[in-house]
Order: C-alpha cells, then sequence, then structure tokens
C-alpha cells in the first residue's frame, strides 16, 4: 500500500508505524506536505480550528480514512460533504479518558473547596479559613455516560459520593450499575448536587442545558462542563449563577475562546479552565499508540477501531 498518510505528529517521532504508506507531517500550516488527492489516511490536526483542520478535504478525492485525535467530531463535520461515499470517519476513544478524568475531579473539588478563593486570599496574604462543601456524601449525575463518562465515574468512587446516576442516549446497564436513557434526565436533575457534562456535541445536545434543564437543578448545585461549550446555554447559565442559585466550573464554554470582557469570567461562583481538558503530558503517549495501532489496522485491511460513522451511509 503506497498511498499517503498526513500526520499531525512528525512521523519519525512514531515508533511502531507500518512500512509501506508515504507519511507526511502536516499540524495546519500554510503549504500542504503533498497533494491533498493523494491521501488516503488523513489525521486531523490536534487542537486546531475547524476551518483549518477541514482546509484539505475538499481535495482529497481518495482519502479512506479521517481519524481525529479528539473525542469530539464536530470539528470535522462540516469538511464530510466534500469527502466520496464510504470514508470511515474515527475518533479518539482511549487517548483522553485519563485527561479528562483528571480535570474534571480538579474542578469539581476546586469549586467544591474554594480553591480559587484561597489563591486570591493567598495573592493578598490573607488567612481564608471556614468550612466548604466536601464531594463526599454528594449525589453525582453524569450526563453523556461514554468512554470519558466511565472515566470520571472511576475517579468519583474513591470520593465516597453518595450515589453516581448515569444518562446517555440510549439506556443500558454496565457493572455499576444502570445508564439511563436521556429522557428520563428531567426526573434525575433535581436529585444531583453535581451535574456533570461529558457528552459529545450533536444537534440532539446543542443547547441541552438551556433554562428548563437549569431551572431544574437544586438550590446550590454545582454544574460542570467538559463536553463541548454549545452544549450549555451560556445566556441562561449567566441567568442563574449571577443570582447564586447554582455554581459552575467549566473547561469550555460558548463562545469559545471567552472574549476579555464576557460576563462569565466575572460571574460568582463560575470556575472556568481554557479548554484544557485533553492536553497534558498523558495525550501524546495515548496518541501515538492510537495511530500505531490504527495505521497497522489499516494497511493489514483489519477493522479499525472507533469508527463513528462511514459517508455516504451515516451522512447522506
Amino acid at each position: 500500500m503506497t498511498a499517503d498518510v498526513w500526520l499531525p505528529i512528525p512521523p519519525e517521532e512514531i515508533e511502531g508505524l507500518p512500512e509501506g504508506p508515504g507519511y507526511h507531517y502536516w499540524n495546519g500550516g500554510e503549504d500542504f506536505p503533498a497533494d491533498p488527492a493523494d491521501c488516503a489516511f488523513y489525521v486531523v490536526p490536534y487542537m486546531k480550528p475547524s476551518p483549518l483542520c477541514v482546509r484539505p478535504m475538499p481535495e482529497m478525492s481518495h482519502v479512506q480514512v479521517v481519524q481525529t485525535l479528539s473525542a469530539g467530531i464536530d470539528h470535522v463535520q462540516p469538511g464530510l460533504r466534500h469527502l466520496r461515499p464510504g470514508v470511515r470517519l474515527c475518533n479518539a476513544r482511549g487517548v483522553h479518558e485519563a485527561s479528562t478524568g483528571e480535570l474534571t475531579l480538579a474542578l469539581i473539588l476546586a469549586s467544591l473547596r474554594g480553591i480559587p478563593d484561597f489563591v486570591r486570599a493567598q495573592d493578598r496574604g490573607e488567612w481564608l479559613g471556614g468550612f466548604r462543601p466536601a464531594l463526599a456524601d454528594k449525589n453525582v449525575l453524569i450526563v453523556g455516560y461514554g468512554s470519558i463518562g466511565e472515566a470520571i465515574e472511576d475517579r468519583l468512587v474513591p470520593f465516597e459520593v453518595a450515589r453516581v446516576a448515569r444518562i446517555a442516549r440510549s439506556e443500558r446497564t454496565t457493572a455499576r450499575g444502570p445508564v439511563h436513557p436521556l429522557t428520563e434526565l428531567a426526573t434525575l436533575l433535581p436529585e444531583a448536587d453535581i451535574v456533570i457534562l461529558s457528552t459529545p456535541l450533536t444537534e440532539t445536545t446543542r443547547g441541552l442545558a438551556g433554562a428548563d434543564f437549569l431551572s431544574r437543578m437544586k438550590d446550590g448545585a454545582l454544574l460542570v462542563n467538559v463536553a463541548r461549550g454549545p452544549v450549555v446555554d451560556t445566556k441562561a447559565l449567566l441567568a442563574e449563577v449571577e443570582t447564586g442559585r447554582i455554581t459552575a466550573a467549566l473547561d469550555v464554554t460558548d463562545p469559545e475562546p471567552l472574549p476579555r470582557e464576557h460576563r462569565l469570567w466575572r460571574a460568582p461562583g463560575v470556575l472556568i479552565s481554557p479548554h484544557v481538558g485533553g492536553p497534558t503530558s498523558a495525550f501524546l503517549p495515548r496518541a501515538k499508540r492510537l495511530l500505531v495501532d490504527q495505521l497497522n489496522r489499516y494497511v493489514n485491511r483489519e477493522p479499525l477501531r472507533n469508527v463513528i460513522l462511514t459517508t455516504g451511509a451515516s451522512t447522506g
């Protein structure tokens, strides 16, 4: 197999790539490394804007696989209409679970225990004591129970939470208990002290955490968003947090990046991290393992992992 593979990581830095394809490094630079028409396996640059990621796709007339290095695929979906039928789109399941799970717990603990207040007090040289909420004994609701949702629960368990409820698109049973369908969201929301959003961005989940969703959260509850910014209606969230009724910890926002003068920066009880759930030291080793595995499967004509959709069959 001599077709080209485009990688956003220099190929010489990835041990175990199969022989056969021609490897080209492209991480979003102005100039393409080769003719896009010769690319058969396109690995999308990581943490780059959607227009940049899809820029070569209209010219990729022979591409067979588009592989993201993110769990979400929304940033490449605008380019799918340019591809011929039969192209497989794969995500990076298995790459970000550890990092995103860690950040989710960090945001929860920092918000509950008042870490931002302590940092500001330290800057002032002020000893700021007092009682704070604990994660122990809290009811937690995870909305979006895929592999990242599972990783979050793995990390919640040692903190002695009272209960973890799980919601996904469809109902199923896991070793840890039932996963409720999205239709039961309205019933479960009022019971949760902490609501974690870890769902992909789709037409169903866009604006999911809107005025009705937020109004059903109990007084004093914490909303944590490690999904995508547009899963939350920013205007509706501001209306709630500015009254102090609920609090929020957000790794993603809408818009993103958040403009300097945006009200969310100064909203009471809101902790913001700048979309850093995935980019940690854990990323590269896992991304490289995924690419080596996928490309060996591709060269040997074995089934690929993490196929989210196939153009024509699923996208029309």
